[in-house]
């Protein structure tokens, strides 16, 4: 069978629990590398996914949401998990665990994409992977699956390197890379100010390795949660605070926080894993049969978008009585 065909072949050993992005009152909270940052700036520091974040600052989460739209806003999304995947057959693994043709993906460009049971069609998360044009592809994920992502991609490497394939896995832990989003309209602008690339060249999903501040070692990408123009930035956690504290220093630039994150997303029509999809909600419940790409999806798995496709509808027309006067 080719690598192409076991896409959505999911080990059975794993068990999924429903990922749901909600607050976390455990005591063994972590804080970003940004804790004391936030606390400075009057951060209110909630628990959310296993870490401390802030929900809102000193302005409200309605004052935060309009600012975003109209100015720029940064945000500390540190907690969700970054990986590097490694290795001769980093694009076939990809392949069997995502939905995406990652082979065909150009360098430098990324992909919203999903995980997606092989039974029954459901999503087990949803993330940006992103082919760059060094020797690994990197990956976002959300911060409430973390611990069952991590368990299904390390359990199916082990699988994949069994067969002799060369695959190797890199979690970025918070305390050494973190991750800021700059959103709204004016990002592009302020961002420029502290970066050498040229951002007007930098389009929607592209990503490239940067310096930002003088911090070498920094990943740009083009996308965002909110629905306006904006990047996410992968930097070095022991600079990070410095990265933050000039990037707020513009004018334009507000902090925000999770509260406005997700009224930003919610007005933007984007879904949350663990609001609106999860592993019961398939593609075709989640008008996200997009991401998936076409030449890689084996056979068996149209069983399952048809029967999805089918129910949908069929429960679409019963909820309609159509009159004829």
């Amino acid at each position: 069978m080719s690598p192409s065909m076991s896409l959505y072949k999911l080990n059975k050993r794993i068990v999924f629990k429903q990922c749901v992005s909600i607050r976390s009152y455990a005591s063994d909270v972590k804080n970003t590398s940004l804790n004391a940052f936030h606390r400075r700036n009057g951060g209110k520091m909630v628990p959310f996914a296993g870490y401390l974040m802030a929900v809102k600052y000193t302005d409200s989460i309605t004052s935060s949401h309009l600012h975003t739209r109209k100015a720029c806003s940064l945000f500390d999304v540190s907690h969700m998990l970054q990986t590097k995947i490694y290795g001769k057959h980093k694009e076939q693994f990809m392949e069997q665990v995502c939905v995406t043709d990652v082979q065909n993906l150009e360098e430098g460009k990324s992909a919203l994409s999903l995980f997606v049971d092989d039974e029954t069609g459901g999503i087990l998360d949803d993330l940006i992977i992103t082919k760059t044009n060094q020797d690994y592809l990197y990956m976002v994920t959300n911060a409430g699956c973390k611990e069952q992502d991590m368990k299904l991609l390390t359990e199916q490497s082990n699988s994949f390197k069994s067969s002799g394939h060369d695959v190797s896995l890199e979690f970025l832990d918070s305390d050494t890379q973190s991750l800021l989003a700059l959103q709204g309209p004016s990002s592009m602008r302020v961002l420029q100010t502290f970066v050498s690339i040229d951002l007007s060249k930098l389009y929607f999903m592209d990503s490239v390795e940067a310096t930002i501040c003088g911090v070498s070692n920094c990943r740009i990408n083009r996308c965002g949660y909110t629905g306006e123009d904006g990047f996410e930035l992968s930097v070095p956690s022991k600079w990070v605070e410095m990265v933050a504290e000039s990037l707020i220093t513009t004018d334009s630039v507000k902090l925000a926080g999770l509260g406005a994150r997700d009224t930003l997303r919610l007005e933007a029509g984007m879904c949350l894993y663990g609001s609106d999809i999860n592993s019961q909600t398939t593609p075709v419940e989640s008008a996200l049969t997009w991401t998936i790409s076409k030449s890689h999806i084996p056979f068996e798995f149209f069983e399952i978008v048809y029967n999805a496709f089918r129910s949908y509808y069929m429960s679409m027309e019963n909820n309609y009585t159509i009159r004829v006067y």
